[in-house]
């Protein structure tokens, strides 16, 4: 490639690497802790999850209904039907709508932790607040790290999945272009015979091309930046670019990743992703209840020849939609982060869809895929381990680009200054 092109390429990395360096420093950081995010909160708070009672679990939608009148302002949004032996139920809760103002009513939380034994509701507190506190500091970690907390503004509560989806994008173009800067320019054979000049030009280009693998011992503090941004980003490239576009699939399925697979492969239309939701102020009031649209579930699993039971209901209220999701008590974030889930039409139970581990078009199972190889958890606890690992190596690549772009700035400002005093320059 012309030499014109590959200096573009180079300020096309440096620019993008310094606009997405900072957010990818705190992406990575964050990731690698949430990877554990649910063992670290019922470390960290045991007096949100751990039951005290003892004995027989009250109905789930008895432990709703117990939610509900605490608070006439909000109505749960979604809960735990399987239940745990030692374990509160966690549900969540969203505003009501006050009829005076045509708002939502203020509320300061959105998650209730109920004993499913006594039925006593063991604390509140709203998940994803701005807050170190030991209650909200997990929540907040996985906030930051898929929406950087930006607020919502205009009526949309999507800016922040937006902006990271952006950061997402650049990063992923970003892959391919360090990719192909760490590779060395190409030379010509000369006089040489074309048998000998081939071979010549082969060994030497990989041989040009090997240090960019490795680390030097004993380098400088500049050498050191340089080896550890391009031998990490090397060895690693393949699982950094499956956790840069699974960003994108997970921050921007609706807007890019959907609407351009589905120009060349078949994808089965998703409610959630397809529908256009209302309002915030204007809810859809459901006109099935709890109770059958969790029976009319049932019925659907059943026939599927399902052996998991409902294991959880939710209703989305901007697109009047019921969900409820399949699987045993203990497994809700699923052992390899996909789980069986259903969707019904609020109004009148009609099927929706679903989201069905392994079924459906290849695209389909692609869209699936997102998540569970963006956490890690399609291979287990040690893909578990690995992301953790992959976050702090994507800390590390943003500082050590910005250290390596300082320091090249420095060293520049430095030749200019000279240049301009009229001291003699060194030989290219």
């Amino acid at each position: 490639m012309p030499g014109s092109i590959r200096k573009s390429l180079g300020l096309l990395h440096r620019w993008a690497g310094l606009f997405i360096a900072v957010f990818l420093a705190i992406s990575g950081i964050t990731g690698a802790i949430i990877s554990w995010d649910h063992e670290l909160d019922e470390w960290l708070n045991p007096h949100l999850f751990e039951s005290k009672a003892q004995g027989e679990f009250k109905p789930a939608l008895e432990l709703v209904r117990i939610v509900e009148a605490a608070d006439p302002r909000v109505q749960v949004s979604f809960f735990p039907i399987q239940q745990e032996q030692g374990h509160n139920a966690s549900l969540f809760v969203e505003p009501k709508v006050d009829p005076k103002t045509g708002q939502l009513i203020d509320v300061d939380y959105n998650q209730v932790f109920v004993d499913p034994v006594s039925g006593e509701i063991a604390a509140k507190r709203y998940w994803g607040k701005i807050s170190l506190s030991s209650e909200d500091i997990l929540p907040f970690l996985y906030k930051l790290h898929y929406s950087m907390h930006i607020p919502d503004f205009a009526g949309i509560d999507r800016w922040g999945y937006w902006f990271m989806g952006i950061i997402a994008i650049v990063w992923t173009i970003d892959c391919f272009v360090g990719f192909y800067l760490t590779l060395p320019a190409r030379r010509t054979a000369g006089g040489m015979p074309a048998a000998a000049s081939a071979a010549a030009l082969r060994r030497t280009w990989w041989e040009r091309w090997k240090p960019a693998w490795k680390i030097k011992r004993g380098a400088s503090a500049y050498r050191l930046n340089l080896d550890l941004h391009r031998a990490f980003g090397l060895w690693l490239w393949i699982i950094l670019f499956i956790v840069a576009f699974s960003s994108i699939s997970m921050n921007m399925a609706d807007l890019v990743v959907r609407p351009i697979i589905s120009t060349f492969a078949t994808l089965t239309p998703d409610p959630f992703d397809d529908r256009i939701p209302t309002d915030q102020t204007k809810p859809i009031a459901p006109g099935l209840t709890w109770e059958q649209a969790i029976e009319v579930a049932n019925k659907d699993a059943q026939r599927r020849g399902w052996t998991e039971p409902a294991g959880g209901a939710f209703y989305g209220r901007l697109q009047g939609l019921y969900g409820v999701t399949f699987y045993h008590p203990g497994e809700e974030h699923g052992a390899n982060g996909m789980i069986k889930m259903l969707f019904f039409d609020g109004r009148d139970g009609a099927a929706a869809g679903g989201r069905v581990p392994w079924e459906g078009t290849a695209a389909d199972v692609f869209m699936q895929l997102q998540f569970p190889l963006h956490s890690g958890r399609i291979a287990g606890l040690p893909g578990r381990i690995l992301i953790s690992f992959i976050g702090l190596v994507v800390a590390m690549l943003s500082i050590t680009g910005i250290v390596v772009w300082a320091k090249k700035r420095a060293a520049r400002v430095s030749r200019r200054g000279a240049f301009e005093a009229g001291e003699p320059q060194p030989a290219e």
